[in-house]
């Protein structure tokens, strides 16, 4: 299986191409100032299927909030395996290696689909229209507020506020700053191609930190008493901190462990249905410590670290909040959409 090359070349700085397909599907009319190039995609049961893999924290982001606000029954799912080469994701868990619904073994037939000369990188999650078998979008910032603010409808009875509309500037301007300096931060730091561009990521990923740990000190979430979407967006980080981003890509100067706030912070989503049930360690390992073979070129995946203690008490209740608001946990997890026996904590 060849890999493809991660490492910032250059002035050793890495830069994400956040260049992605930006066509959204809705539930009113929009045109091609929508990124749809004039064709529209309407919110619709079952004409679509999210593409994931557990194993990558922004694809873990739409399997939480779409756990949490019940679309399971309109929108499927289709799980990736962890590895994948330079070419693209494959369906390689699936029975022959083809994702039962799209009849495709390996991810790029979407992208291909809608566009045969696609020049981009192949990247999870994806949603795909099942009748075309073509990639309608692969924005994922924009995907999950969507779940929340276009696929009301479907909404199971009790599903929480994830971007109420009078928190919305405050959880855009919180979120904003924990992906330009954490979600994406840990991979400035590991990808980084010199010893100056890797000291200031690790700078500006632990100032961040820091400024997380003060913030969350006094108040249970990120923004107001509830669960929002910026608590999603920062929680698929720290779940993956100890196991990949501390020793893999060197964002060492503590343990999520060993940040007092923060890890009780972090246990505390776990524990909440809807986060934890969806977190995959075995999978996270494999895709990190594999696939980024010209950091980790004995691709060689490490046992440890120890998951039982993502179950102990955390003690935040005590900061008060009201996990879903006025809404309810999602409730049990889909046959077959479940985490693997021995693959999580507990």
């Amino acid at each position: 299986m060849t890999q493809g090359s991660y490492v910032a070349t250059g002035s050793g700085e890495f830069n994400r191409d956040t260049n992605y397909i930006t066509t959204r599907i809705t539930s009113r009319t929009r045109g091609a100032e929508d990124g749809g190039g004039g064709r529209q995609f309407p919110v619709e049961p079952g004409r679509y299927r999210l593409i994931v893999a557990r194993a990558c924290p922004w694809a873990n982001r739409t399997i939480i909030v779409r756990r949490l606000l019940g679309l399971e029954r309109v929108l499927s799912i289709g799980f990736c395996g962890p590895t994948h080469d330079a070419r693209s994701w494959t369906f390689d868990l699936d029975p022959g290696g083809v994702d039962p619904v799209l009849g495709i073994p390996r991810l790029q037939d979407a992208y291909f689909k809608r566009d045969p000369d696609y020049p981009k990188g192949i990247t999870v999650p994806a949603i795909v229209e099942v009748a075309t078998g073509a990639v309608v979008t692969n924005d994922f910032a924009q995907m999950t507020l969507d779940f929340s603010t276009e696929w009301t409808e479907y909404h199971r009875e009790g599903a929480p506020q994830l971007y109420p509309e009078p928190l919305r500037a405050e959880i855009d301007e919180v979120a904003r700053r924990v992906y330009t300096e954490v979600n994406n931060g840990v991979y400035r730091c590991g990808f980084a191609g010199s010893q100056e561009a890797y000291d200031a990521a690790y700078d500006r990923l632990f100032t961040a930190l820091d400024w997380l740990t003060e913030r969350l000190s006094t108040q249970r979430y990120l923004v107001g008493d509830t669960i929002t979407e910026a608590d999603v967006r920062l929680f698929t980080t720290l779940a993956r901190f100890d196991p990949v981003y501390h020793g893999h890509f060197k964002c060492n100067r503590s343990k999520l462990a060993e940040m007092d706030v923060l890890w009780a912070y972090a246990r505390d989503l776990f524990q909440t249905p809807g986060f934890g049930d969806t977190i995959d360690f075995v999978q996270i390992k494999q895709h990190y410590y594999i696939v980024h073979s010209d950091i980790n070129p004995t691709q060689i995946v490490p046992k440890g670290p120890d998951l039982a203690n993502w179950l102990t008490p955390h003690g935040r209740e005590s900061l008060g909040g009201r996990p879903f608001g006025d809404g309810t946990p999602p409730g049990p997890t889909p046959e077959g959409e479940r985490v693997p026996a021995g693959h999580s904590a507990g």
